[in-house]
């Protein structure tokens, strides 16, 4: 199998970050998003959204979305919930992830890290720590009850939400008000076959 993808991004290395801690063989396929890769007619014939990552499987099927492209993977793993409570709770949190965690988390950093903070994008870049903040108390909350968001294991809710709160610093966001997700970061961190960013 083929993953497009740029490790930079926290929805392409979560991705990576699965297949590492589930030792799942697959050829990664670099992309530039800057320099339009994912605009190219070649990309858009397998994902017409034109987004990484992309799953791509030998028989030639492709899977884009991050949290999709989580679960197909995991499925039959310890990190994907059979029982269908638990499985919607992963689900909700990666909703959560998707809807309410990314567009403040991921975008400020996107501003910073890939742009550079240019100031006709500092006021947008502002405007999403107050969002941010929120979804990372929302994440604060439940860690303080529990060692990872849906329970007392691991799952792919844990993997979809480490991909850009591990790196929200980049984005502005001082997880030192957070102790308990500095400690689900560890936690996530010390699990074997795990891989940094790079």
């Amino acid at each position: 199998m083929k993953i497009y993808g740029d490790i930079q991004s926290g929805n392409c290395y979560k991705v990576k970050l699965l297949c590492a801690l589930l030792g799942i063989e697959h050829q990664w396929v670099p992309v530039d998003i800057l320099a339009g890769d994912t605009a190219a007619a070649e990309f858009l014939s397998k994902n017409p959204n034109g987004k990484i990552p992309l799953l791509e499987l030998d028989d030639g099927r492709c899977l884009s979305e991050s949290n999709a492209i989580l679960n197909y993977l995991a499925y039959g793993s310890e990190l994907l919930p059979t029982d269908p409570f638990l499985l919607a709770k992963v689900q909700q949190w990666q909703f959560f992830e998707q809807y309410s965690h990314e567009p403040f988390i991921a975008v400020a950093r996107f501003i910073a890290k890939y742009l550079g903070l240019p100031e006709e994008r500092r006021a947008d870049f502002e405007s999403k720590q107050q969002g941010g903040h929120k979804a990372l108390t929302v994440m604060e909350t439940q860690l303080g009850k529990t060692p990872y968001l849906t329970g007392d294991k691991l799952t792919t809710a844990d993997i979809a939400l480490y991909g850009y709160t591990h790196v929200a610093h980049e984005g502005g966001f001082d997880l030192s008000h957070y102790p308990a997700i500095q400690s689900w970061l560890g936690s996530i961190a010390g699990h074997p076959g795990y891989i940094a960013m790079a």
